[in-house]
């Protein structure tokens, strides 16, 4: 019995680990290299506690690179977020960044999310040493046959941009990640490990130096 209650367990805990997968991105070749004086990150979710540690943590890893990073949680009013914004106020509010000297902004949201399942098929357990039927049935009892379940989880499809605030048009955008993240549970580790795929991304490109 407490072999099968040990591998239930260890199932949940493998089933329940978040995990999070690079799919693709794009850079822009025709952008000239990208060197910012003053980069913004934001974080575009109305969970706070997830967007602050995301904006942070991305924040240091721009430090280490000596780019001078803020986040826009400390940058935009508490307002900011509560509703949608029109065209004008968008462009009003990148001027306003322009004006305090942000040359870059970027920017992480999620496009999408989907509801998965998936089967795991039951199992008979087979054990030759108990020969006596005394002491398999006291051994087993009634979890000799472990039915399936199924497993349900979501898998969050999210983006992160790049956008050059001194540039126009086709010239603007940077560089384009995306990533899905499946079944987030621990908002911190999600959150590392999701940086980390960026960061890694960002240096394969060519983006970003490597920092040793």
């Amino acid at each position: 019995m407490k072999k099968i209650q040990i591998l239930s367990i260890l199932v949940f805990v493998l089933t329940g680990c978040s995990s999070v997968k690079f799919v693709d991105s794009w850079k822009n070749e025709q952008s000239p290299v990208f060197k910012p004086q003053k980069l913004l990150v934001v974080g575009v979710t109305d969970n706070l506690t997830a967007r602050k540690i995301f904006e942070s943590t991305l924040k240091s890893e721009f430090l280490m690179r000596n780019i001078e990073t803020h986040e826009s949680s400390v940058v935009f009013n508490s307002s900011f977020s509560d509703d949608n914004k029109t065209e004008k106020e968008i462009n009003d509010m990148i001027v306003g960044l322009s004006e305090k000297g942000f040359d870059a902004v970027i920017i992480s949201a999620v496009k999408g999310v989907d509801d998965r399942k998936n089967y795991t098929k039951g199992y008979y357990t087979i054990n030759t040493r108990l020969r006596r039927f005394g002491r398999y049935y006291y051994y087993y009892q009634d979890i000799y046959h472990n039915p399936g379940y199924y497993n349900e989880y979501k898998v969050y499809h999210v983006e992160t941009s790049i956008y050059n605030l001194t540039e126009e048009d086709d010239r603007s955008l940077i560089w384009v990640g995306a990533i899905d993240i499946v079944d987030p549970k621990d908002i911190s580790k999600t959150v590392n490990e999701y940086v980390n795929a960026i960061i890694t991304r960002l240096e394969k490109d060519g983006i970003i130096r490597i920092v040793n």
